[in-house]
């Protein structure tokens, strides 16, 4: 910049407001006006004739409604928000009459603002707002906050803000008007101290004897230029001015992290602030992630027990059962004639098959003593335990030479053995009668608990195939073959192969082969579908605490809508206060995130501890926590925009 070029000019800049029933209101008539570096100019009209809103286009707080403004030979007219933020950020520092300092911060905090968003790190700039208010005076108010600072050390702490990026043009909006006369003549002092070294000093007033205090003294009425008093002075190198100046610390340049970090610093002040109505709104969160977790640890665990059972009992066994494939029951003709035992003994010989278990099974009175149960008895081979997954507890199971000689020994069931013989009985060695016939018991299986299907695994007698054919059934046809598989890979290939041969053997397929596997599958989808059933009504109560975080952070920016302002005012731009909200939002329910993680397990855990099947997966809890985490930035961003899309006047001039 030449000495020729005036830092400000303003060229038949008109202004014009709307009413709410679009009513025009001009208050600025065509002002022109060239302010030069260095000099201390003075505007003063009585209230309302515009000065204070001469002072907003100054500042590129508010853009005129026609005219130009050059500032510094350059038309400001076609900047953006953020370009006019960054020449804010860069020219201009601000003192209110109201001060205009951020409640919850302290003394220092509020000075480094400007910093902030000049991307300056936090070590220098905490530095420089310490030095600029000793140098002001306050050496010893550095971490009070305004409502313990007086309206003179308010100021002050105005005016180091506006120095904080350098603030090569001070604007001043009657800045002794709150204060008393003694806190006012200490802040002219200054003032003139400021335009001494070289900062262009602007001061708004509509008191005479303050407006005296310049060198320059323009009077405006009815939004009119009607007085200017004194050419601008000489300009010398001490106090020229050119828009690169300044140094530049613009955001551009400071790390991703870094303004995170700001961001984030910013963030849990002002939720310390309300720590009651933070902990209301994270708490709608905190419901919806530890629903979210009980109720999958809940299905996961309710399905991996049914899995467990259904796996007990083979997921490599094929099940072979009489009737035609599309018959719905066994006929008259085909109710024991379809399988046979020789069929068993044919599939056994097959390449892929382990073992083949034929049963045969019904309805019998077992008798102790003076005791009798009814229940079911099953005819079956030694290989039963092996290919069912079901040990024996005590004794022993039957063996070859048992069907051999059609032996009369029995193996009980858990169930059948403690209603006969109670907790004080051994049952090995003792003999019980199955439908009146003798039998040896000669072992007693383990647990095994309900079935898939809900009934008593465990109410159940086994006896040789041979001897229950002769002594109890009177038949000698099967009621089914559990083949195994020695690779379940090769399951569906076994399938094929089984039919094939029983098909050959009977001449027709009056028979039907299942697969363990394929029904492990759908109960797996099934339970599947059912766990997602219990998330989604969980993500529900998520959502509405989402809602909740979108309520109150639309009441925050409400409340804090003269904050923004300040922002503003100081170079935030939209991208600051759009990522100061947002991260307000993403932590808190972050937070809310953490602590449903914890409620979750441990509701779960309580869930457990009443033996209900409870299953913690690692999946389920980053699902949830994530979800939290999108909560807090997908309803956070309406809020957050409403409050970057905030006219800097208008947000100034908030209550």
């Amino acid at each position: 910049m030449d000495n020729t070029t005036p830092l400000i000019k303003l060229v038949d800049i008109t202004k014009t407001f709307y009413t709410g029933g679009e009513v025009a209101i001009d208050v600025l008539h065509g002002i022109s006006l060239e302010i030069h570096a260095g000099e201390f100019v003075a505007l003063m009209d009585a209230s309302g004739s515009g000065k204070s809103t001469l002072m907003n286009l100054i500042g590129c707080l508010d853009r005129p409604t026609g005219g130009n403004y050059y500032f510094v030979g350059q038309n400001v007219a076609g900047f953006d928000r953020d370009q006019l933020a960054r020449l804010r950020r860069e020219a201009f520092g601000f003192i209110f009459q109201s001060y205009n300092l951020i409640g919850t911060a302290t003394a220092t905090e509020n000075v480094e603002v400007p910093a902030i968003y000049a991307g300056v790190g936090a070590e220098d700039r905490r530095e420089r707002a310490e030095l600029l208010l000793e140098s002001l005076g306050l050496p010893d108010r550095l971490t009070h906050r305004p409502n313990q600072l007086s309206g003179g050390q308010q100021q002050r702490v105005s005016i180091a803000r506006a120095l904080m990026n350098g603030g090569k043009i001070i604007l001043a909006d009657e800045p002794t008007g709150a204060l008393d006369s003694r806190s006012g003549a200490e802040v002219m002092k200054l003032l003139h101290q400021l335009s001494d070294q070289g900062h262009t000093v602007i001061l708004i007033t509509h008191d005479r004897e303050v407006a005296q205090h310049a060198n320059r003294l323009i009077e405006l009425k009815d939004g009119m230029i009607i007085n200017d008093s004194v050419p601008h002075k000489k300009i010398t190198p001490a106090n020229q001015f050119s828009i690169g100046s300044v140094t530049e610390h613009d955001n551009h340049t400071a790390s991703f992290i870094g303004e995170s970090a700001e961001a984030m610093k910013m963030a849990l002040r002002s939720l310390r602030a309300n720590l009651f109505r933070t902990f209301l709104t994270l708490l709608g969160i905190m419901i919806g992630v530890a629903a979210v977790i009980a109720m999958l640890a809940l299905g996961e665990g309710a399905k991996h027990s049914v899995l467990e059972r259904i796996g007990s009992m083979g997921t490599n066994l094929l099940l072979v059962r009489p009737g035609a494939p599309n018959q719905r029951g066994p006929g008259p003709d085909t109710t024991v004639a379809t399988l046979i035992p020789a069929d068993a003994v044919a599939l056994a010989e097959l390449p892929n098959v382990e073992s083949a278990v034929p049963e045969s099974n019904g309805s019998v009175t077992v008798r102790f003593e003076n005791r009798d149960v009814q229940t079911q008895v099953t005819a079956t081979s030694p290989e039963y335990p092996d290919t069912r997954s079901w040990p024996v507890a005590k004794g022993t199971f039957f063996n070859d030479a048992d069907v051999q000689s059609y032996g009369t020994v029995v193996v009980l069931g858990q169930t059948v053995a403690n209603n006969l013989f109670g907790q004080n009985t051994e049952p090995v060695g003792q003999f019980v009668l199955i439908n009146n016939v003798p039998f040896m018991v000669i072992g007693v299986l383990t647990a095994k608990g309900a079935t898939a299907w809900g009934q008593d695994a465990d109410d159940v007698v086994f006896v040789p195939l041979t001897t229950g054919s002769l002594r109890l059934f009177g038949y000698n046809y099967l009621r089914s073959i559990t083949v195994a598989v020695k690779d379940i890979g090769t399951i569906d290939a076994a399938q094929e192969q089984i039919t094939t041969l029983l098909s050959a053997r009977h001449g027709r397929e009056d028979f039907q082969v299942r697969n363990q596997a394929a029904l492990l599958e759908t109960i797996t989808e099934t339970y599947n579908t059912l766990t997602l059933l219990l998330g989604s009504i969980a993500v529900i109560s998520l959502l509405v605490g989402g809602i909740g975080v979108m309520n109150i952070m639309l009441v925050t920016v409400s409340e804090r809508t003269r904050e923004i302002g300040i922002r503003m005012a100081t170079g935030a731009r939209m991208r600051d206060i759009l990522q100061q909200f947002l991260t307000e939002a993403t932590l808190v329910s972050a937070l809310g995130g953490v602590i449903g993680v914890a409620a979750g397990l441990a509701a779960a855990e309580m869930i457990r501890r009443f033996d209900m099947p409870v299953l913690f997966t690692l999946p389920p809890v980053i699902l949830a926590f994530s979800c939290a985490v999108a909560t807090g930035l997908i309803f956070g961003f309406a809020p957050a925009l409403k409050a970057a899309r905030l006219d800097p006047v208008v947000a100034l001039a908030s209550e």
